[in-house]
């Protein structure tokens, strides 16, 4: 179902949630596709965008004429984002114009609106209380917006931060450099060991290059991101606005608050509306729009 690719092998298993603050409980697992392991050690914004569509399908939500809202509890992380599917007649429809760069095609827009991502997985929005730290001589932050991230500069690996992600999967002496600091820097995070976790995950920032806030390649996380994931570009976002790192040297803010930061990638560019915490303290909301198209429906059988 996943062609082979670790972006595309997600699974989500929704069902009515007991939490009255949410509709339905989505747990999240990420499928390996080098190695046989399943991990709910993650969640996933790009997979979440089609859990309202199916919910309202299943008849777990009662659809509106027009927009429906859904309550979505990720119980990987306990935290909840709000949907707004898209249902004229009371019925969802996957039809329309938006676009999301990375992603073929057109469908209709599916807007998220996060609640709490800051340490939704490792307890704290910068697990090391720091906004630098310092990981085989490379500057690091480690970052927890939504998803547990370790966000480094491009350039201290010698590269532009515009190569393509075929060129950076073979390169096998910057994958195993960034393994090496990623097992170093998850414990760091989180108790235990990294090694057979999806997460952190591993981000190169660069100065924007087509009119966006900040350029990036992310490894989801040992191959190279085609694009970003939603909570991926949530991150990120929320690193630029912190009061030192890679992120912020980087970053070309806009004016305003909230503020519209298009998180370039390998396919295009994600925005993400973000709103200044009080201080020091990165991001204090995160909204982006997404899409959802239904590809199959029926039962797969191992």
């Amino acid at each position: 179902m996943g062609g082979g690719d670790p972006l595309t092998s997600k699974v989500a298993v929704i069902s009515p949630s007991p939490d009255p603050g949410a509709d339905v409980d989505d747990p999240f697992y990420q499928v390996f596709v080098d190695k046989p392991l399943v991990s709910d050690a993650q969640t996933c914004g790009n997979i979440l965008a089609g859990v309202g569509p199916f919910a309202i399908e299943r008849g777990l939500v009662v659809a509106r004429d027009g927009t429906t809202e859904v309550r979505v509890r990720n119980t990987n992380t306990g935290r909840i984002a709000v949907q707004t599917v898209q249902t004229p007649g009371g019925r969802v429809t996957y039809a329309g114009t938006a676009r999301n760069d990375g992603v073929p095609g057109t469908a209709a827009p599916v807007a998220i609106a996060f609640r709490g991502t800051a340490g939704s997985s490792c307890g704290a929005l910068l697990p090391t209380k720091r906004a630098e730290d310092l990981i085989d001589g490379i500057t690091c932050t480690l970052i927890d917006d939504g998803m547990p991230s370790v966000i480094m500069a491009a350039a201290d690996f010698g590269l532009r931060g515009d190569e393509p992600p075929e060129a950076l999967d073979a390169s096998a002496p910057l994958r195993a450099r960034l393994e090496a600091i990623r097992l170093k820097a998850g414990p760091m995070m989180t108790p235990g060991a990294v090694a057979r976790a999806s997460v952190p995950k591993m981000v190169l920032v660069s100065p924007p290059a087509r009119r966006g806030a900040i350029a990036t390649r992310s490894f989801i996380p040992h191959v190279c991101h085609r694009a970003i994931g939603v909570l991926g570009a949530v991150t990120v976002a929320g690193a630029c606005l912190l009061p030192a790192g890679p992120a912020v040297r980087a970053a070309r803010l806009p004016e305003g608050d909230p503020m519209a930061l298009a998180v370039e990638h390998p396919g295009g560019a994600l925005t993400v509306l973000v709103r200044r915490a009080p201080g020091d303290g990165g991001a204090a909301g995160a909204a982006v729009v997404s899409t959802a198209r239904k590809l199959a429906d029926g039962v797969v059988f191992a």
